[in-house]
């Protein structure tokens, strides 16, 4: 199958256009058949193993009302469902490991059944509707509508998140980096008037801030699934000479031109821009997005707002839902969410206390919003679990690409949100990023930050390719290289 698209926003234009083939798992040696093989049916397994545990738990609290006389009609229901949720997974996994069509979505009442199945017939018609032979990026977005889907049809499972307590689990884990960050963040709030009118400080506290929120994408649960928590620890050190360290794996860094960008935004008073965050994984990293949606509306004169977008349901088992968002606020203001540490403080944890409660109160005056409260919110956030790159969002979804128009800057969290919007194609490596986002381009301001985690690379040169070719293999995929790209708004027409 062959994607055909023109570069630009401008439809207009009479260059042909250009012909591009999607990564698949058709060869043994690319990431996506590694993911198929290897990586897919570890999370169906993990899902299964979980709602397995939870039908166990049911049961025994089932046989304790038994042993009183008792019965709950309701709990043996959920029983029931949940047995039928494992066997749709377990079906699943057999027809994956043996190549097999992937199945029509069930119309479940949810949104995009239409939209995923007539994807899926299209490919049918090119022979490309298997596992092994559909293309990636709307394989791996199958998986998780199918998934909803499994949930969506019960009535005891209806908003069940099978991924919630692995989320939680590892954010937990993270307490050293964020008690160290809320004191960071302390210690800009006593300096806060100095840095407002001082751009070369801000400009260094800036990078500081992207290069945490870019690795504070290395807590991806759907593609860490061997890591200890000591291991996640360690891939969010915080600290400067870690970030010095790590800047030469930023493999295209655009950090001075966003910065250019943002300090040409002249602030007048009652029209300072929006900040548009289109996030990735809960946890850690919506901590760091967090952190630097406060610093962007606190402590520069260029944004007063920051509108965070979610997905609507479990999406690649770690990207935030709204419950996470919310949850996540009300986890760091609990004392008892997260074990001390020798690292932790009475201090760093007043410190933390007095960051969270800044960020309710911008939740309450609307400072900081979640995409879902905008005019026809929920029908906007729906597109970042459609089946599309983001090639498509003004056909797909104009309202929300009209309300991106209209942002001072768009930031795209992560790896999944990099291949939608280079469109997860066989793209050269020396491909500027404008190419690579198609129509999408220059619609908008738009940053990128993503550490490496699947094949399609854009924006870098030949020679820097081939040179980590032969030094690391897994260079593409590691979560270890990273890219900062920035492309800016086309005003021509």
């Amino acid at each position: 199958m062959i994607h055909k698209i023109r570069v630009g926003k401008c439809r207009s234009s009479r260059s042909q256009p250009l012909r591009v083939y999607p990564l698949t798992p058709t060869t043994e040696l690319s990431f996506a058949y590694e993911t198929v093989l290897r990586r897919w049916p570890v999370i169906i397994t993990n899902l299964i193993d979980h709602v397995h545990r939870l039908i166990h738990d049911l049961t025994m609290e089932s046989q304790a009302l038994a042993n009183s006389g008792s019965t709950d009609p309701a709990i043996q229901l959920k029983i029931e469902e949940g047995k039928g949720i494992i066997a749709k997974a377990s079906h699943l996994k057999y027809r994956m490991a043996r190549d097999q069509e992937l199945e029509m979505i069930p119309d479940d009442g949810e949104f995009y059944v239409h939209e995923y199945n007539s994807e899926l017939e299209k490919l049918s018609q090119f022979g490309k509707n298997t596992w092994f032979t559909a293309p990636w990026l709307y394989a791996e977005c199958y998986l998780y509508r199918l998934f909803r889907s499994y949930f969506k049809q019960s009535t005891k499972w209806t908003d069940f998140d099978p991924f919630y307590a692995k989320k939680e689990e590892t954010f937990r884990s993270s307490v050293t980096a964020i008690h160290q960050i809320a004191t960071t963040m302390h210690e800009l709030e006593t300096e806060k008037d100095k840095l407002v009118d001082d751009p070369d400080k801000l400009s260094v506290l800036f990078k500081e801030m992207v290069q945490m929120c870019l690795w504070g994408n290395a807590t991806d649960l759907s593609l860490l699934t061997h890591l200890t928590p000591s291991d996640i620890e360690h891939l969010q050190t915080v600290g400067r000479e870690a970030q010095q360290a790590r800047k030469e794996f930023i493999l295209k860094d655009d950090q001075d031109a966003v910065w250019e960008y943002i300090n040409s935004l002249e602030p007048r008073a009652g029209t300072v821009a929006r900040c548009d965050f289109v996030l990735d994984n809960a946890g850690f990293e919506l901590f760091t997005d967090l952190v630097f949606a406060d610093f962007l509306v606190t402590h520069t004169p260029y944004f007063s707002e920051v509108v965070f977008h979610p997905k609507l349901f479990p999406w690649f088992v770690s990207d935030v839902t709204p419950t996470d968002f919310h949850k996540t606020i009300e986890s760091l203001s609990l004392p008892t969410f997260f074990n001390a540490t020798a690292e932790t403080t009475p201090e760093s944890a007043h410190h933390l206390k007095e960051m969270v409660e800044r960020w309710r109160r911008y939740l309450e005056q609307g400072i900081f919003r979640l995409s879902t409260t905008v005019e026809d919110g929920h029908k906007k956030t729906q597109f970042w679990t459609g089946p599309w790159p983001y090639w498509y969002m003004e056909d797909k979804a104009n309202s929300l690409w009209r309300l991106l128009t209209e942002s001072g800057l768009v930031i795209f969290k992560g790896d999944l949100n990099y291949r939608k919007l280079a469109g997860d194609v066989k793209w050269p490596v020396t491909t500027p990023f404008a190419t690579a986002l198609g129509p999408l381009a220059g619609s908008f301001p738009l940053l990128s930050l993503r550490t490496n985690k699947a094949d399609v690379v854009v924006g870098i040169s030949q020679g820097v390719a081939d040179e980590l070719d032969e030094k690391d293999k897994g260079w593409r995929v590691n979560g270890k290289y990273a890219l900062v790209s920035f492309l800016p708004k086309d005003r021509s027409e």
